[in-house]
């Protein structure tokens, strides 16, 4: 019962600066992942497995291809009265766009007030996860309280980086920003309880909260920053521990698998979860589909030449995309996205490669994530000399990645 009175925001409105290159012209959660998805599928993907098909992006920054694959993707029947719809900054507030994630909401306080839900779930539109949704609805109903964090497990000795939830018998006590002699949980000292910045509210006390809030000159205007913090102090906040949602189809190696991908080594070290025999996060899970729209005019990926051992098109522990042409390449432990051309005798190894790339002949691609459109003339190398690579103005991480922007011509 409580679906059909649910109203779902996807706060996408982030910069995604640590992300940079792959941020220079979009907008974080429009970042292509795993081959043919985008960030933000993953948590629209979320949403609508839950049940949920009333759903608001709000979007700000550099936020044209996201607008563009949320239209173009995620349309539904509005015969029932659903819709997905991106919601781009208005300044319905007054000349200024968003002031933080709590004044975006603030802002679109008119969708609210159109479509009258009893509950609204916010959730950020940048990890890697899967969670049903409507599991923490109803916790949340069942607790009787205003506001509901998730909150997932991590490990005691990373509590230093985290914001940690301190609470009993399903209420937050407190927040701890980056606590330096963090306690364990009761019933497993080895970890932490962190939030996961997905929270459920019953409409009307968020709505008091949100203006609350931004009346408030002293406030940064931020869900986990000021809103939460309000409930909490008011003894009005509950926990709902990501340990206990049970999702059709996860496996023991999977389950409550969480990555937050805001950096260039994170989105990386996710991507590279995907491709293990094993997988850590596993996209074959059909009873719980990661949805988008892969362009129906792509052929089927295709391998050539194969006659000779020294010329043999393939590839091992990857994924291959629809439209991918292996030429007589040889890829290894690496994502390849729609539209890529591997030319013979070039090599790719441990890397994410982006759509429309080519990849000339003997050109070599290690450890590496180059954005789309990128072409690596015959013989270039990325990946093996990080001296050069920076010399050429390309990002290494601290693990040693190089990440080569949107549309370079790399030469020899």
């Amino acid at each position: 019962m409580a679906k059909n009175h649910v109203l779902a925001i996807v706060l996408a409105g982030g910069e995604g600066k640590r992300l940079m290159p792959l941020t220079d012209d979009r907008a974080k959660p429009a970042v292509p992942f795993g081959g043919h998805y985008r960030l933000i599928d993953f948590a629209l993907s979320n949403i609508v497995n839950s049940g949920y098909l009333k759903i608001i992006v709000l979007t700000q920054y550099k936020s044209h291809s996201l607008d563009r694959h949320v239209t173009k993707t995620w349309y539904t029947s509005p015969l029932l009265g659903n819709f997905i719809a991106p919601v781009p900054a208005q300044q319905r507030r007054g000349p200024h766009w968003y002031l933080g994630s709590a004044d975006a909401i603030y802002q679109s306080l008119n969708i609210v007030d159109d479509e009258q839900p009893d509950y609204i779930v916010i959730i950020g539109a940048d990890n890697i996860y899967r969670m049903d949704f409507s599991q923490m609805v109803q916790h949340h109903i069942d607790s009787g309280l205003p506001a509901t964090v998730a909150g997932i497990r991590q490990p005691i000795e990373l509590a230093s980086a985290l914001g940690v939830i301190d609470s009993a018998d399903g209420k937050i006590n407190q927040f701890l920003e980056k606590p330096k002699n963090a306690v364990g949980l009761a019933d497993d000292p080895t970890k932490v309880l962190a939030s996961m910045g997905n929270y459920v509210f019953t409409t009307k006390d968020l709505i008091k909260a949100l203006r609350e809030d931004a009346h408030n000159p002293e406030s940064k205007h931020d869900m986990g920053g000021n809103i939460i913090p309000w409930f909490v102090e008011r003894g009005e906040c509950g926990v709902y521990d990501f340990q206990d949602n049970d999702v059709p189809g996860s496996t023991d190696r999977d389950r409550n698998y969480w990555r937050d991908v805001g950096t260039l080594d994170a989105y990386y070290d996710a991507n590279m979860d995907l491709i293990s025999v094993h997988p850590v996060f596993n996209l074959y899970n059909h009873k719980w589909p990661t949805m988008t729209m892969i362009d129906g005019s792509l052929p089927p990926a295709k391998f050539v030449y194969g006659e000779e051992h020294s010329r043999m098109g393939h590839a091992v522990d990857s994924f291959v995309s629809p439209g991918v042409i292996i030429s007589g390449g040889e890829v290894y432990h690496s994502v390849i996205s729609p539209g890529c051309y591997i030319h013979s005798w070039a090599q790719v190894t441990d890397s994410v490669v982006m759509d429309g790339c080519r990849i000339g002949r003997h050109a070599v691609v290690s450890k590496a994530i180059l954005d789309k459109n990128v072409v690596l003339e015959e013989g270039a190398v990325i990946g093996l000399d990080h001296t050069h690579d920076r010399e050429r103005g390309f990002t290494v991480t601290d693990s040693g990645i190089t990440v080569v922007p949107k549309g370079t011509v790399v030469t020899r």
